[in-house]
């Protein structure tokens, strides 16, 4: 399994190089499109190569990914919060009816029931 896992980042690797390398042009990125930005009166921009632009955008699309997940996933959160504390009460309830069936008896005898 290791030796696919590395076999897997190496092609990953060579292929994200490979992007770089034939993406390396300047773009300029605006904030505002330019009627938006004319009734502003500014509008920044930055120039970056456009591999830098398309590594942005998957890790961007990553973190929205991962962020939108862990709210659809809360209610499961939640759900196996409240069997967890449900469970650890059943637990002690359960502790507290053996003491008291074996409440008065010898504790060797207790012990072996």
């Amino acid at each position: 399994m290791r030796f696919l896992r590395l076999i897997f980042l190496l092609v990953l690797a060579l292929v994200l190089v490979s992007i770089a390398l034939a993406n390396r042009g300047m773009v300029t990125l605006t904030l505002l499109p330019t009627a938006l930005a004319d009734l502003w009166g500014h509008n920044p921009s930055v120039d970056l190569p456009l591999f830098i632009v398309i590594l942005l955008g998957i890790v961007a699309g990553l973190l929205i990914g991962f962020v939108w997940e862990w709210f659809r996933e809360h209610k499961h959160r939640a759900e196996a919060r409240n069997r967890a504390r449900e469970a650890k009460k059943l637990e002690r309830e359960v502790t507290r009816l053996k003491g008291e069936k074996h409440q008065g008896k010898d504790e060797v005898l207790a012990l072996l029931e």
